[in-house]
């Protein structure tokens, strides 16, 4: 069983390729305003939930997909303090992993940083890591291809945990909420990148068109992932999903 319009799934809802546009690299040292610009600094909140979901799953490895400027792994290493856990955090912008590398100085220790393409990752051996956690980033992948090298990845029994853009179940609110960041949004991501209109270009449009919470869970559910469950937040802007890769 494939999704309804299995060629929305098979591309990025932000129509992004970052081969194209550097864009990461240009908004790099902007990256934590523009996340408190565009979501009024609720995405604190979203982070350090979904941070303490990571912490709460049982593992020893941890690849996290889209480590960015490094605010969840910072979230997630003092609940693990003391704990023999190892934790990857990759990304595709090197720009963005060196400001991750900077904040995460006195904890090089117990992360690894890489530079990977969360669509295709070599390098990281199949069935090699026990969790695979990316936030607000899978609305600028490939779904399919992700999901593909999430499952790939984790061993038998492994967790997946993605925070991401979801719906608001009651329609005129969510409705209102996207006429809100249509109009908001291009003015408050052209101050804050000096005039960069792909900065929130790609984010609106990753925002209006990312499945729905349910539809996303049915995806995962095609990957063939088990315990497929969410958590909306904010009434629904984002979500948590969860699931876990059968066991052998």
């Amino acid at each position: 069983m494939k999704p309804d319009n299995v060629s929305s799934w098979e591309v990025n809802a932000a129509e992004f390729a970052w081969q194209a546009d550097d864009v990461f690299g240009r908004i790099a040292g902007r990256y934590d305003r523009l996340c408190d610009l565009f979501s009024l600094g609720i995405h604190r909140l979203w982070k350090r939930r979904v941070a303490q979901a990571i912490a709460r799953e049982t593992w020893g490895t941890l690849l996290d997909g889209a480590t960015g400027t490094g605010d969840i792994i910072l979230r997630v290493l003092p609940q693990v303090v003391g704990q023999r856990r190892t934790i990857i955090a990759s990304d595709i912008s090197a720009k963005m992993l060196a400001i991750a590398a900077h904040r995460l100085g006195g904890h090089r220790d117990s992360v690894d940083l890489r530079q990977l393409d969360a669509e295709a990752m070599p390098t990281i051996a199949s069935g090699s890591v026990d969790a695979y956690s990316m936030s607000l980033a899978l609305k600028i992948c490939n779904r399919r291809l992700a999901m593909q090298e999430a499952w790939r990845v984790l061993r038998p029994g492994g967790r997946l945990i993605v925070l991401e853009a979801s719906n608001i179940p009651w329609a005129p609110l969510q409705r209102a909420y996207l006429l809100y960041m249509s109009l908001c949004m291009p003015l408050l991501g052209w101050l804050a990148t000096g005039g960069d209109a792909s900065a929130y270009k790609y984010l609106l449009h990753g925002i209006r068109d990312f499945p729905t919470a349910e539809a996303l869970a049915q995806e995962l559910r095609v990957q063939g992932f088990e315990d497929v469950a969410f958590e909306r937040l904010s009434l629904g802007i984002v979500a948590i999903h969860t699931a876990r890769k059968p066991s052998l």
